[in-house]
């Protein structure tokens, strides 16, 4: 058994993965294991994995499923105690997986950790503006907002997502907020702050920029927490206030966009949280 499973899902990425794959076998830490899943892919991905057959393992999907079910399908392929995530877009510095033992050798009551990271954008170096800048420990409420955990950045305990579930295969997007949160209601989320992962971005065929009305899945992230009665008197008011303020921004932004029976639903669906929310919500899904 491996320390720490490295899961890399990827799909059509054939001119990225093998950087991912390399940044991993470069690491000063060796007691791990990489399972790449390739999620359908239909370029060829199958040969720039091919070198590295004899040092990961790789499973295949037959369709393209999504991030969620790929991410899944390592997590049950892997039996180590730590999981680490790579997005194949992403690569570490060698020090990465290092540092994370050693936080957590240190901090024997830690679930999840994860590192700074440098931002490129259409191969140009960027500051992040400062809401993305990541807070450390009891995290639950400024992750209400936005993505404040990349998944490229973080080491789980195996335990943990074992707990709270693994991602939602339900999400084409945002599975990683909804992931995020499920954790940090009840655990901090802890920030190493070196940089030690460098991640892509503005591509044109990113995921993010490829799903519209992200907020949609937001919400439901946020409203399955309050509905399951979960939170705490705190933060499931931290949590209403936000589903207020994002249903009001997307609610609008429907009615904008002549899509009025939505755009009613989700302006007046903050007050009407319930047992109701999420079968309601599936028309718009």
């Amino acid at each position: 058994m491996a320390a720490v499973s490295v899961i890399i899902p990827t799909f059509n990425r054939a001119h990225k993965i093998a950087r991912a794959v390399a940044s991993v076998l470069y690491q000063t830490f060796a007691d791990y294991e990489i399972i790449v899943v390739d999620d359908g892919s239909e370029d060829t991905t199958s040969e720039a994995l091919a070198p590295f057959l004899p040092h990961i393992k790789c499973i295949t999907h037959s369709r393209n499923r999504g991030v969620s079910a790929a991410r899944n399908t390592g997590i049950r392929a892997s039996d180590s105690p730590l999981i680490a995530f790579l997005d194949s877009d992403d690569y570490w510095l060698p020090d990465k997986i290092a540092t994370q033992i050693s936080f957590f050798s240190d901090h024997p009551d830690a679930v999840a950790c994860q590192t700074e990271e440098l931002w490129i954008r259409r191969g140009v170096r960027v500051n992040p503006m400062k809401k993305h800048f990541k807070p450390s420990g009891e995290i639950f409420e400024p992750s209400l907002k936005l993505c404040v955990v990349s998944p490229s950045a973080v080491v789980v305990k195996r335990s943990l997502l074992e707990e709270v579930g693994f991602f939602d295969e339900d999400f084409p997007a945002c599975e990683d907020y909804d992931l995020w949160l499920r954790i940090s209601r009840k655990y901090p989320i802890w920030l190493i702050p070196e940089p030690l992962v460098i991640k892509e971005g503005g591509a044109p065929d990113q995921l993010s920029r490829s799903v519209e009305g992200l907020d949609q899945y937001r919400i439901r992230a946020i409203g399955r927490l309050i509905t399951t009665g979960c939170l705490t008197e705190r933060q499931a008011a931290a949590a209403l206030r936000e589903l207020r303020f994002k249903c009001r921004v997307y609610g609008n932004g429907c009615l904008r966009r002549g899509k009025s029976e939505e755009g009613q639903y989700y302006l007046a669906l903050p007050d009407s949280v319930g047992q109701n929310f999420f079968l309601s919500y599936k028309q718009f899904i």
